[in-house]
């Protein structure tokens, strides 16, 4: 498998992409299944932030190579805390999904364009182990010079998820080892604010 690099490395410092899922990826019917083994070697010491992803609007996403991470807001600049939730009571934002991480493995198997990484909608893009076995939830990382905590709530593929990867992207990692593998991501909450970089190390408090 080839080695993801930093996003750094091939965009600028700031990009901003509209991905609304006007034309669905078609089921391409890929065996993912072979990428298995180079998730599961993913660095369980110190990983690395590849990309940075802020969500200001509903399908639109800004690339950028730093950011600040926030024990109220999230990340800065993101729209979590506006954009509320329709999975609490209040509709307020769920503190439980605050940020979302995601494995750059993972997304260098289901899109070979890296290009297209930040429209999976997550904002840290990192190389990193991210399964339950090795971050279980209310597991404590320390991520540039912010610390966060992983939440018990699941990360899940949903219908926009299939319609910009494929549907045989969406099954493998709803599939028993990618639910364990937590290849869709994780969902995690800011406990100690600070700035967060491409580059900058990942890894468990």
């Amino acid at each position: 498998m080839p080695e993801t690099t930093a996003m750094q490395t091939t965009r600028p410092e700031r990009q901003v992409i509209d991905c609304p899922v006007d034309v669905r990826v078609p089921d391409r019917e890929r065996d993912l299944s072979s990428s298995d083994a180079h998730v599961a070697a993913s660095p369980r010491d110190a990983g690395v932030v590849h990309g940075i992803v802020a969500r200001p609007d509903q399908d639109r996403r800004v690339v950028v190579t730093e950011a600040v991470l926030d024990e109220t807001e999230g990340m800065v600049g993101d729209n979590w805390l506006a954009r509320g939730s329709s999975s609490t009571p209040d509709g307020l934002a769920n503190p439980e999904s605050q940020l979302t991480i995601m494995s750059t493995r993972v997304l260098a198997a289901i899109e070979p364009d890296e290009a297209r990484w930040a429209v999976a909608g997550d904002q840290l893009l990192v190389d990193f182990d991210l399964s339950l076995e090795h971050l279980p939830a209310g597991t404590h990382i320390l991520v540039g010079e912010a610390e966060l905590v992983i939440s018990e709530k699941p990360h899940t593929g949903c219908a926009k998820f299939s319609g910009r990867f494929g549907s045989d992207a969406l099954r493998w990692i709803n599939s028993p080892v990618g639910r364990d593998g937590r290849y869709r991501g994780v969902n995690a909450r800011v406990v100690r604010g600070g700035p967060v970089r491409v580059g900058d190390a990942i890894r468990v408090a």
